[in-house]
């Protein structure tokens, strides 16, 4: 890769943090968790002409480019396009449109009326659908051995039933009508293999490995389980409506990194590190009362127990007081600092911190 020259030593480390190792020092990746959407901006926009600037295929894969010319992505940063229309691009693969803003989009209820079940079905041919194989296409032939191309962002299972429901609704429906939850569950479940493969398959078939928005590839087949909605639930509704399928998610796949998504989703941490297939949890401990990380070690300390990787976002005042609490087994941090010299400073502080 012409913009990583260390690119194989990068994913062996990559790779040892997998397999709960250590070659010389942890992974390091110089972005913060959710940094796209810690933008300020005022500019003022209709939402369609926010689509129409999301949809645009070519001005988004050349904007990317022109984003990485001159960057060096040192430690375990690599460059990467994926293909983003929002976090329920999943969902939208079956029906309804998705309403754009600046640095997301956001889904609307389709199933209002338990009748509109029947109406669900995955549509490969819809515009959603295939505007995602557009910008993965089009991504592939401005390669040029560049970057990596990845693939979307998906949602599958509990998270897709929220974007077909609501909120409010959906934590109705799990008191009221449980039955009908679960008959959403095998819908918005059923066609995830065929979805995943589908745009894998394009990446494979052109030399490129298995990575999406969190940063961390595969030679395999990598995934992001997540359930966000559970931060609604109770561990008995977990039980029911988000392992069983959580569990069949990660059976398909080489490398599965939980994002477990705040202290919410956190009270299920048990059920969670009980999963076998799963290599990694991505902690997102939030902002405000949620900082610093410092309050959250006995958490980190449970993963690791547990024999998990965990990704683990600081800023880089708490780096040394981390180091000297923590033992490195298992940790690949995520540190937002975009100056070389200074991500120089960090890798080298990194080598030496030892168990």
């Amino acid at each position: 890769m012409t913009t990583k020259n260390d690119f194989e030593k990068a994913m062996e480390r990559v790779y040892a943090w997998y397999n709960n190792e250590i070659i010389d020092r942890v992974p390091v990746q110089f972005s913060a968790a959710n940094a796209q959407y810690n933008v300020e901006s005022k500019e003022n926009r209709t939402p369609q002409e926010w689509k129409e600037i999301w949809f645009d295929t070519e001005r988004v894969v050349d904007s990317f480019i022109d984003s990485i010319k001159g960057c060096q992505f040192l430690g375990e940063t690599f460059p990467i396009y994926w293909p983003n229309l929002g976090p329920d691009i999943y969902a939208a693969f079956y029906g309804g449109e998705l309403t754009y803003g600046e640095v997301t989009s956001w889904s609307h209820p389709i199933v209002k009326d338990w009748s509109e079940i029947s109406e669900l079905k995955l549509d490969k041919k819809n515009k959603y659908f295939r505007k995602i194989e557009e910008m993965t296409q089009c991504a592939i032939e401005k390669c040029q051995g560049r970057y990596l191309v990845g693939y979307t962002d998906l949602h599958p299972s509990m998270d897709c039933v929220l974007a077909w429901r609501g909120m409010e609704q959906l934590c109705y429906d799990m008191i009221d009508t449980p039955d009908k939850v679960s008959e959403l569950l095998e819908i918005a479940s059923r066609d995830f293999y065929d979805i995943f493969d589908h745009f894998d398959n394009m990446l494979k078939s052109q030399g490129h490995i298995s990575v999406t928005w969190l940063g961390v590839p595969s030679y395999g087949k990598f995934h992001v389980p997540s359930c966000d909605f559970a931060t609604m639930m109770s561990p008995a509704q977990f039980d029911k409506f988000a392992m069983p399928y959580l569990l069949e998610q990660i059976k398909h796949m080489d490398h599965n990194v939980f994002h477990v998504d705040g202290s919410g989703v956190a009270r299920h941490i048990d059920k969670i590190l009980d999963m076998p297939e799963i290599n990694g949890i991505q902690w997102v401990q939030g902002v405000g009362e949620d900082e610093p990380i410092m309050q959250w070690l006995d958490l980190i300390k449970k993963m690791q127990d547990a024999g998990k990787g965990i990704m683990v976002d600081l800023k880089l005042h708490e780096l040394d007081e981390f180091i000297q609490e923590m033992s490195p087994r298992g940790i690949f941090l995520c540190i937002g600092e975009s100056e070389p010299e200074v991500q120089k400073s960090i890798i080298k502080k990194l080598e030496k911190w030892k168990s």
